[in-house]
């Protein structure tokens, strides 16, 4: 279920979806590195102005689902308009600045995004462009990037899926909202 938060700048409620604490795993593969499983925390928070504020942190994960090593550490703004272009200005450890640009879709909660500028600093790898598919599915979200070098053409490089983080004081409010069930748990279903 998606909530809206009773102080969301009002202009951010198409983008309510996105809203929380995520976490998951999902595959990373580009040429020129190493391809491997990672794990992936994503933050999207709001502070009442006209944005969202968004983190990710991602990790190499071993066979077994450890954590190896850190992987991409992105941070940005997020923002929409009234006719649901999306805009995102993000920075990544690696030493690269984007601006994205791109809509919400039509009746359902996904995003598609394209990088329109692109800044590095003399100590990030070649890059010149990319796109994101971000989707709210099921309750969970997922999404796909694909990025593009000089010398590689715009191709699918990570992808994940995530799933909704509850705090303990969600899962007590969620608890308090319950009301009363039934009490051997099965006719709740019939």
């Amino acid at each position: 279920m998606i909530e809206i938060p009773s102080d969301l700048n009002p202009s951010l409620v198409p983008l309510a979806f996105l809203l929380g604490n995520w976490a998951g795993a999902g595959v990373s593969d580009f040429p020129g590195a190493e391809q491997c499983n990672f794990g992936q925390e994503v933050s999207f928070s709001h502070d009442g102005r006209d944005f969202l504020e968004y983190q990710s942190r991602t990790w190499v994960l071993d066979a077994e689902g450890n954590k190896v090593k850190p992987l991409e550490t992105e941070s940005g703004f997020w923002r929409i308009d009234a006719e649901r272009k999306v805009e995102v200005v993000m920075v990544r450890d690696d030493g690269v600045v984007e601006v994205w640009y791109g809509e919400l879709a039509d009746k359902k909660p996904q995003i598609d995004l394209a990088t329109d500028a692109i800044a590095r600093t003399a100590a990030s790898g070649p890059y010149s462009g990319g796109k994101r598919l971000y989707g709210y599915v099921k309750g969970d979200l997922m999404w796909v990037g694909e990025k593009q070098t000089p010398e590689v053409p715009l191709r699918p490089y990570m992808s994940a899926q995530l799933k909704k983080v509850v705090t303990p004081e969600e899962v007590a409010e969620m608890a308090r909202n319950l009301g009363d069930l039934p009490d051997d748990g099965i006719a709740f279903f019939k």
